[in-house]
């Protein structure tokens, strides 16, 4: 046990130690594209981002009588009553059964039905680890392991160990697939601002707005006159003008293009079909029924992939996670179901997968107010294409004395997020050959050549 905590304590400090080098070696020549007209049917990527460090041990829990006493022993004053819980069907193959936290009630229901799946340990690797490799002093663990500026980065460039990277995955595929759209509109929209997962060498994601038609207004362009200036006209003659220094005729060029692409945007979003599905009032409902609208107009600008990004923060439950947890799950809960609703009312459900991500997963152990920083966790994967009423990955034996446990119930991760992006990836058109320029390495966890999926929960 002193080698984990020793390994805890170096593990913490790994954010200010390790120094950073060049990301342009991880570019890996995405010069390289294949237009996205290609690709035939439209597919959609929606990641919303759990930021904080979700304690999913309460979002997915263990149902069978032996587990769920170890479950309530290790985690104590934070165990959910068993009575309480949302039931899941079925069994794993070891006769182990799970269930949800009970304000989950839509995410059951998804379940129930194949439209929803949970992919259990996930978390940033380096490479295979286990407990034997943390007690010899020999395992290779992630920069900044539990610090959330670092892995909340690492889940979104994939890139762990002693570098950092300034692309994220989701602007590699963007560069690969659709570098420069014919409508000139990024096929990356987000609707919490700038963001790593989306930022390719590139590609930038496009930000919109959770209200109203999304696009952000360039000044108060259009708008007709403001204290007695006509400020279209005179926007448009400055546009108009050549200008011979290269700043000035940079500046020029990059807002004419934000004029055109809010155009562009606006003219799309409000040809798409009027949604009689009823979203709640909030944050994440708001935001997916604007992804909703997106998609319904995506036939004017022609994208035939997209990504979508959205931070809902507030996870960082060192205290009070209980009642925090109780008022949180069921709004991401009943935004997961509204959404479904919205899409097959599209007729886009099949085409389009929504999945969780989250700084790290959290101690199963309680600190006597909540849970603390961890590392592997469990996240959803929703969509018409998803083998879903599953769960994937290994949820990890709860124990004491686990193998997988470097102390007080952090758990090392059993599946990579390589091995689970890269069944997004490929699902969203991105080739084998091409999947390392995506995962720069995925190559520690799968085989992009192999007949098998990374993990199976994609058609």
């Amino acid at each position: 046990m002193a080698t984990r905590r020793k390994f805890l304590s170096h593990s913490c400090g790994l954010g200010v130690a390790a120094a950073t080098v060049s990301t342009t070696a991880l570019t890996l020549g995405l010069t390289r594209s294949a237009s996205a007209s290609t690709l035939g049917d439209y597919r959609a990527l929606v990641c919303i981002l759990l930021s904080g460090g979700n304690d999913s041990f309460n979002m997915i829990v263990p149902n069978d009588e032996d587990q769920y006493d170890e479950y309530s022993k290790i985690r104590s004053d934070l165990a959910l009553d068993r009575s309480s819980l949302l039931a899941l069907p079925g069994t794993t193959d070891e006769g182990r059964s799970y269930a949800v936290h009970p304000g989950l009630s839509d995410v059951q229901q998804l379940y129930e039905v194949g439209d929803l799946a949970f992919v259990a340990n996930v978390g940033t690797l380096v490479e295979p680890l286990d407990g034997n490799d943390v007690d010899r002093g020999k395992a290779r663990v992630p920069l900044g392991l539990f610090s959330h500026s670092d892995q909340i980065a690492q889940w979104q460039s994939v890139v762990s160990y002693n570098r950092t990277s300034s692309f994220g995955w989701g602007g590699r595929m963007a560069d690969l697939i659709d570098p420069h759209p014919a409508s000139g509109l990024s096929m990356n929209i987000s609707l919490s601002g700038n963001n790593l997962f989306q930022t390719g060498q590139q590609v930038s994601p496009y930000a919109i707005y959770y209200e109203g038609d999304g696009a952000s207004r360039v000044w108060s362009y259009p708008q007709l006159w403001l204290n007695g200036i006509n400020v279209d006209q005179v926007t448009n003659d400055l546009l108009n003008v050549e200008h011979d220094n290269m700043l000035r005729r940079e500046y020029s060029r990059r807002l004419k293009s934000a004029i055109d692409n809010r155009e562009t945007f606006v003219s799309a979003i409000r040809s798409a079909p009027e949604l009689q599905t009823q979203f709640s009032q909030n944050y994440l409902s708001g935001s997916l029924k604007q992804i909703a609208r997106v998609i319904g107009g995506r036939h004017s600008i022609g994208q035939a992939r997209q990504t979508f990004f959205v931070n809902i923060g507030g996870w960082d439950h060192h205290a009070y996670l209980k009642d925090y947890q109780a008022a949180m799950l069921p709004i991401v809960s009943k935004a997961l179901g509204e959404f479904k609703a919205a899409l097959q009312e599209l007729g886009e459900f099949d085409n389009v997968v929504t999945f969780t991500v989250s700084d790290f997963g959290r101690t199963l152990t309680s600190n006597g107010k909540g849970s603390d920083h961890g590392w592997g966790g469990h996240h959803m994967v929703m969509g018409g294409a998803v083998r879903g009423g599953s769960l994937y990955g290994t949820y990890p034996e709860l124990s004491a004395t686990s193998p997988l446990d470097v102390g007080r119930g952090i758990y090392i991760p059993t599946t990579s997020v390589e091995q689970y992006f890269a069944e997004l990836a490929l699902w969203f058109g991105v080739a084998p050959g091409n999947l390392d320029e995506v995962l720069p390495a995925v190559r520690n966890f799968y085989t992009p050549s192999s007949s098998d999926a990374p993990m199976g929960f994609l058609v």
